[in-house]
Order: C-alpha cells, then structure tokens, then sequence
C-alpha cells in the first residue's frame, strides 16, 4: 500500500520508531489482510473445485501430482514438489480441460516468456483510445521495474502489447499498467499471452 501519500516505506517505518510505535519493527505482511490466519489453499478450497491432477513436462513426461490448478500460478517454483537432476522446475501453464500442470526447468526457459500481450476492459486516464502505435512503458506485476514497450492497437475492447524485451510469466487475469515517465495512462486486464517466444 506504499507509497502513504508522498512517504515510503522506510520513511513511515522511521516515523513509527521516532514516535515509540510497537509495530515499528513489524515483520511486512506478504499475504491477503482479509484472510487473517487462514491458509491461502483452505481459503481456495472452499470456493473452488479442488481436483488433483498430473504434472507434465512440454513434451507430455509425467513428472509430478498436483493438488488442483487453482494453487499455482505461471512462474510459481515453490510448492512443486519436484526434484532430479537439472535446473529448478517452474510453471509454465494449465491445461484446465486435460487438468494438467505444465512445468519447464529454468528461471528463464522460453515457454515463460512471452513478447506480446492483449489487454481487455482498457481504461484511459484521459478517456480517449489513444492514438497508436504509443512508446511507453509497461507493469505486469507488484514492484516490477519499468518495462518499454509499444502500444500496437488500441480498441474500447483491448489493448495490444509488443514488449522491448521479452517478459517472464505475464500472467492472464492480472493487471497491465501503462505509463508515461511518472504518469499512468490507462490499463487493462491481460487475457492472451503470446507463449512461447523463440529465442
């Protein structure tokens, strides 16, 4: 929830600890505030179908169980429960219908990767579609840096995307934030990936 106004982080944590505060010291809370104590996968258990299913390599190698796919997301390493020589395995995809997990070994293995993407339900700061194509830069997750990219197309329905440099496990049903320098031009919902990229 940072910045706090015009403070960061550090700085309201220095206020706290000039003012005596008890939580000065607070470990910082990673999880969903709403949950409270409750496990994440028992919250989705209860609202979710909860099925297990195989965990399957590109190339249709079981390698794996998985406890339902609605536990893991694109990019995710913990929680896999896979081991063997080689490179760390990371979900590279679901296969809802088959209810597959789809796993690749390596922080950065193509299959994560896309170059492109497409938005829906835009908004516009301005409420214009802005004219295209449009250089500016690009978030697709929490505190990641600046990413430039350019705007392709435009429509009161989507937004497509053509990244700089590829990007790791944009994920659909996430935010796409749009910015000039400091100032945030609109955004949308990422619905398609382009995966997987060739190198």
């Amino acid at each position: 929830m940072f910045p706090l106004g015009r403070l960061t982080k550090t700085e309201v944590r220095q206020r706290a600890r000039d003012l005596g505060l008890h939580n000065s010291e607070r470990k910082d809370s990673t999880g969903i505030c709403f949950i409270g104590g409750t496990a994440f996968q028992r919250l989705l258990s209860r609202y979710l179908p909860n099925e297990s299913g195989r965990i399957e390599t590109p190339e249709g190698a079981l390698i794996g169980q998985h406890d339902g796919l609605w536990f893991y997301t694109l990019g995710q390493r913990q929680g896999l429960d896979i081991g063997g020589p080689g490179e760390a395995w990371y979900v590279s995809g679901k296969d809802v219908v088959r209810n597959v997990l789809e796993v690749v070994q390596g922080h950065n293995h193509p299959a994560l990767m896309c170059k492109t993407l497409r938005a829906v339900e835009p908004e516009w700061l301005t409420g214009d579609l802005p004219s295209t194509p449009l250089t500016c830069n690009a978030k697709t997750r929490y505190r990641q840096d600046d990413q430039s990219c350019v705007v392709t197309q435009a429509t009161h329905d989507t937004i497509d995307i053509e990244f700089q440099v590829p990007q790791r496990a944009a994920t659909p049903g996430q935010a796409l934030v749009l910015y000039h320098e400091d100032r945030v031009l609109g955004g949308g919902t990422i619905d398609q990936i382009d995966y997987p990229i060739d190198e």
